[in-house]
C-alpha cells in the first residue's frame, strides 16, 4: 500500500507521536468538564433512561429502541444495550454515567478520523481532521447528552476506516470490523441505512479482486445479529414495525412539503456544514462558505493525479449520496424549529466532511507559499470560530439537575398533601403528542410511583399498570410553551386550565403547585379530588 506521508507535508517524528495523545486530551477537554449540566434533558432522555433503568434494575430486555418522528416506527434496540454497561453502574439512578460514556465515543471518534485521514492523507491531514473534529462545536454537543443519533459518528468513523484499510490492500477481516460499524450505524438511527451503500460498494469492489465469500458469510451474521431483536419483536407482535412503517409511507406526501430541489440545497447545506460551524439558521453565511469549501476541496482532490484521489471521489460521492438519500427519506431536514434538534440525525457523515477537511489542507500545503497562506487563514477562522462557540456549561433548560429539582419539588407538594410514597400519581402533557418521561424519570429515581402517558394512548416504561382511574391520587401536567400553537394557548395558566381548572375539576382536586421547571416548560401539580 501506498505510503501517504511520501507525497504530503508531513510532522516532524519528533512531534507525530504526540499527535494522537494531544488530539484526545484536547477532546476531552472540550466535552468531559461540567458533563453533569451541559446536556438537555427532556422527553428522549427521560425515555432512553426508563428504558435502562428498566433493563438493568428490573431485567426488562427491549426489543425496540427509541420512537422514531415517522409514526410509530422505532430505532434499533442495540442503543440500549451498548449503553447498559454506563447505566448499571448505578443501577439506572444516573444519567451521568451514561452520558460519560456518549463522551467517551465522541473522544474516540477524533482518534479514528484522525487514523482515517492519516491513512490516506498522510499526518497533516489526520491532524487537521482530528483536530476540527476535537473542536467542533457540532461534535462536541453530540457528545454530551443522551440521544440514539450522537453514538454514530463513533461507529460511522469506525466502520469507513476499517473499509478503507480493508479496500486500500488490508486484510479482509477490516471487512468484519466495517459491518460491525455500519450496524451500529443502522441501529442507533434508521437513517443510518444511508452508510450501508457507502460501505457496501468498496466491498463489492474488493470482492472482484479477491475470494471474501467467508467474509460474506460472517457479515450476515453480524447484521442478523444486530436485527435479531427486531425480528423477535415482529415474530410476536403481528408485525408491528412493518405496519407501522408501511402505514406512514401510505400516507405520502405532507402538505405544504418543499420541493425536491430546494429539500436537497437545504439538506445540502445542512449536512456538510453542521460539523464545521453548526445549526444553519444561527449561522448561515459561515454554513455557507464552509460548503463552497467542501465542495470545492472534494472537487479539486477528485480530478487531481494524486493517489487521494480514489478515496476523495468515495468519500465526496458518499456526501452527495447522502444529502440525496435524507432529502428524499427525511424531509422534515428542510425545516428548521428553534428548540428541536435535529442535525444530529445525519451525525454518521460528519467524519467524512472532517477527513475532506484535512485531506484539503493536506493538498494545499504543498502549494507554497500561497497555499500555507490560505491554510493558515481558514484553519485560524475554523478553529477560532468552533472555540468562541463551544456550547454552553450548563443546558439551556438547566439539563438533568433541572429535572431532579422539578422531581423534588413536585414529591414535595404531593407529599404536603398527605400522598405519601405508596400513592400512584398520574402524569400527562400538553401538547399530548409529547412525551412525559422528562419528569417521570426523576419521579423513578426518587421512588414516587406513576402512571405516565405517551402518544397514542401508550404509557412510559417503569409505569405502574391494572389501575382504575380512581385510584390515581394525583395528577402532574406539563406544558411546552414551545408547542403553544398546537395546544392552543399559552402555558403557565391559560393551556392547563382547559384541562384542570386551578381550583378543581374533571376528577382531580385544586392546584397544589405551578412553577417553570426550565425556560417554557411548566409543571402543574393537583391533588386527588
Amino acid at each position: 500500500m501506498t505510503d501517504p506521508t511520501a507525497h504530503r507535508p508531513g510532522v516532524p517524528a519528533s512531534l507525530e507521536r504526540f499527535v494522537l495523545p494531544g488530539l484526545l486530551v484536547l477532546a476531552a477537554l472540550t466535552r468531559l468538564p461540567d458533563l453533569a449540566t451541559r446536556g438537555t434533558w427532556d422527553a428522549d432522555q427521560g425515555h432512553d433512561m426508563l428504558v435502562l433503568r428498566a433493563l438493568v434494575h428490573d431485567g426488562v430486555i427491549p426489543l425496540l429502541g427509541p420512537p422514531t418522528s415517522i409514526g410509530d416506527v422505532h430505532h434499533g434496540a442495540w442503543y440500549y444495550y451498548l449503553l447498559s454497561p454506563a447505566a448499571a453502574v448505578t443501577g439506572g439512578a444516573s444519567p451521568l454515567a451514561v452520558v460519560a460514556l456518549i463522551a467517551l465515543a465522541g473522544i474516540a471518534a477524533v482518534g479514528v478520523v484522525w487514523w482515517l485521514a492519516r491513512s490516506i492523507g498522510g499526518p497533516v491531514a489526520g491532524l487537521v481532521a482530528g483536530l476540527t473534529m476535537a473542536v467542533s462545536i457540532a461534535a462536541v454537543d453530540e457528545s454530551t447528552f443522551i440521544w440514539n443519533p450522537n453514538l454514530i459518528a463513533l461507529s460511522s468513523a469506525v466502520a469507513l476506516a476499517a473499509a478503507w484499510r480493508a479496500w486500500s490492500g488490508g486484510a479482509p477481516g477490516w471487512w468484519l470490523v466495517a459491518g460491525i460499524g455500519t450496524a451500529v450505524t443502522m441501529q442507533c438511527h434508521v437513517l443510518g441505512i444511508a452508510l450501508l451503500p457507502i460501505v457496501g460498494v468498496p466491498f463489492v469492489l474488493d470482492a472482484r479482486r479477491r475470494p471474501l465469500r467467508g467474509v460474506a458469510v460472517g457479515l450476515v451474521a453480524i447484521f442478523l445479529v444486530a436485527y435479531l431483536p427486531l425480528i423477535v419483536n415482529e415474530a410476536t407482535t403481528g408485525f408491528s414495525e412493518a405496519r407501522a412503517a408501511l402505514d406512514y409511507l401510505a400516507g405520502g406526501r405532507t402538505p405544504g412539503e418543499a420541493a425536491i430541489p430546494v429539500r436537497f440545497t437545504i439538506v445540502g447545506l445542512r449536512v456538510v456544514s453542521w460539523p464545521l460551524t453548526g445549526l444553519i439558521t444561527d449561522r448561515l453565511v459561515p454554513a455557507i462558505v464552509a460548503v463552497v469549501s467542501v465542495v470545492a476541496i472534494t472537487v479539486s482532490l477528485g480530478r487531481a493525479a494524486r493517489p487521494e484521489r480514489r478515496p476523495a471521489r468515495w468519500i465526496g460521492l458518499g456526501l452527495l449520496w447522502t444529502v440525496a438519500f435524507l432529502t428524499v427519506a427525511a424531509p422534515s431536514l428542510a425545516s428548521v424549529i428553534p428548540g428541536l434538534p435535529n442535525d444530529h440525525y445525519h451525525a454518521f457523515a460528519d467524519p467524512m466532511v472532517f477527513v475532506l477537511v484535512g485531506l484539503g489542507v493536506g493538498a494545499l500545503l504543498a502549494i507554497r507559499p500561497i497555499g500555507v497562506l490560505v491554510v493558515g487563514v481558514a484553519m485560524v477562522a475554523l478553529l477560532g470560530w468552533n472555540l468562541l462557540h463551544l456550547p454552553p456549561t450548563v443546558a439551556r433548560d438547566g439539563g438533568y439537575p433541572a429535572a431532579q429539582d422539578a422531581a423534588a419539588r413536585v414529591d414535595a407538594a404531593l407529599t404536603a398533601a398527605g400522598l405519601d410514597r405508596s400513592a400512584v400519581v398520574q402524569i400527562r402533557s400538553l401538547p399530548a403528542f409529547k412525551s412525559t418521561e422528562a419528569i417521570a424519570y426523576p419521579l423513578a429515581v426518587l421512588g414516587r410511583p406513576f402512571v405516565a402517558a405517551l402518544p397514542d394512548d401508550e404509557i412510559a416504561p417503569g409505569s405502574v399498570t391494572g389501575l382504575r382511574p380512581d385510584q390515581l391520587r394525583g395528577l402532574v401536567l406539563l406544558c411546552d410553551d414551545l408547542f403553544r400553537e398546537s395546544i392552543g394557548a399559552s402555558c403557565n395558566g391559560p393551556a392547563e386550565g382547559g384541562v384542570v381548572p386551578d381550583g378543581g375539576g374533571d376528577g382531580w382536586g385544586p392546584l397544589l403547585d405551578r412553577f417553570e421547571a426550565a425556560p417554557g416548560r411548566f409543571v402543574s401539580v393537583y391533588g386527588p379530588a
